[in-house]
């Protein structure tokens, strides 16, 4: 698992400042922050996108989009704050609320996050939203799907697997772009993210809603909420996703290693309280 992007000591520092010099210091450096592990070309990014975005057509097909244009407004003004303090300025994130009872929010590579309209009926407040929805930003930020998967652009010679199928037009190609959506959907529905993936997303959003002024315990609460609702059903015994238990412990090892005091930072349950009259 990669190290938390800040300190200690240095999201501390962050913490004690103005909350505008906080998010302004906290989002620039880790946008300059430069990945040691690869090299991101306009290519890749474009292949992210188009991969990214196939696979939220399909989870539009499956569950369609909340007619209510009044939370869907809300929903992206609080992701729009979030994606401020992420290292990927190259991509338009899109936020939308499905309408399903389910609980559950996912994360299309390129920046397409979905939160479910039963997922928000168990929030108690906007830090909660904010939890979720920066979970689900951070499996982008961090490209959990794209790695997964090798989702590379076209290369020098222009062979690279997935520049070929998005931009093929044979049957074979078609099939074959189909199965790797296929193999992007499982991972993303069947919570298939590797274990150090998911513990690091939560990881990150304690980082992302600290640096956006929320308080990141909110995602801990909200956990322990759906706990004994997501647990009534039982996981395969090869399983390798994280429980509940393990999570909430990393959330709140990772706010007290940081010294956050989350009493200083916003719930907003008044504003969030009037939104959820809006969910019916």
């Amino acid at each position: 698992m990669k190290k938390p992007l800040f300190n200690a000591s240095i999201l501390a520092l962050l913490i004690g400042v103005t909350l505008a010099g906080n998010c302004q210091a906290g989002r620039d450096n880790w946008r300059s922050r430069v990945s040691e592990e690869e090299v991101v070309t306009s290519g890749d990014i474009t292949a992210e996108i188009q991969f990214g975005r196939a696979i939220a057509a399909r989870i539009l097909g499956s569950h369609p989009a909340y007619n209510n244009d009044e939370l869907t407004r809300y929903v992206n003004l609080v992701g729009s704050s979030l994606v401020q303090n992420t290292n990927r300025p190259e991509l338009e994130f899109h936020f939308a609320v499905l309408n399903t009872d389910e609980i559950n929010a996912y994360a299309a590579p390129g920046g397409y996050i979905f939160v479910t309209k039963g997922a928000i009926k168990y929030m108690k407040d906007e830090a909660e939203l904010a939890g979720v929805l920066a979970h689900e930003v951070s499996h982008i930020v961090e490209k959990h799907v794209v790695k997964e998967l090798k989702i590379h652009g076209s290369d020098e010679s222009g062979t690279s697997d997935l520049a070929k199928l998005i931009g093929g037009g044979s049957d074979a190609a078609r099939a074959a772009f189909g199965q790797a959506i296929d193999k992007g959907l499982e991972l993303i529905y069947k919570d298939g993210y590797k274990k150090e993936d998911e513990l690091q997303a939560d990881i990150s959003a304690v980082t992302i809603t600290t640096l956006s002024g929320y308080d990141p315990s909110a995602l801990f609460r909200y956990l322990s909420r759906i706990k004994p609702l997501k647990e009534k059903t039982p996981r395969p015994a090869t399983d390798d996703h994280p429980t509940f238990d393990l999570r909430m412990s990393r959330i709140n090892n990772e706010i007290r290693a940081n010294g956050v005091d989350t009493k200083m930072l916003a719930n907003n349950s008044m504003r969030f309280a009037n939104m959820l009259k809006l969910v019916r």
